[in-house]
């Protein structure tokens, strides 16, 4: 699986599973503490459209995550969680490795698609610095009327 990410004028495309040589290029030469990084990723631990931000903590097998956090010397970086389920739930007896390599389900990927507009309205917080707030604002379901 390829990803690709943009920072400035700057592409860098890289297999997932190896993006930590991308992510600390990045970071060194735009002088970026890892503190600063943001790593949007899929999270199996999370119902699908389920979206949390946090910071730190181990890469719970995901391969990508522990590139990254060799190659930046630890796990301070924050993480967009984006949730797609685990297969034990979904798809009882469907190994994980084939689960996350496939496309989502029609309803998994709508659930997914529901929740990016959350994600993407805290992306001026973010890039004001103001992780704290952007995740009270990402995690706060909002009431029914």
């Amino acid at each position: 699986e390829i990803s690709a990410c943009l920072v400035g004028s700057e592409m860098c495309i890289r297999d997932r599973n190896r993006s930590g040589q991308s992510v600390s290029a990045l970071a060194k030469f735009y002088r970026i503490g890892v503190g600063e990084i943001l790593v949007a990723h899929d999270e199996l631990d999370l119902p699908p459209g389920t979206v949390k931000l946090k910071r730190g903590g181990g890469s719970g097998g995901h391969n990508g995550l522990k590139d990254i956090t060799a190659a930046m010397g630890g796990p301070d970086y924050w993480r967009l969680r984006i949730g797609i389920g685990h297969p034990r739930d979904l798809y009882p007896g469907r190994e994980v490795v084939d689960f996350v390599l496939q496309r989502p389900s029609r309803t998994e990927q709508q659930a997914i698609d529901d929740r990016m507009p959350a994600a993407l309205a805290i992306v001026p917080l973010l890039a004001d610095g103001q992780w704290e707030r952007a995740g009270q604002q990402l995690h706060t379901v909002p009431r029914a009327t």
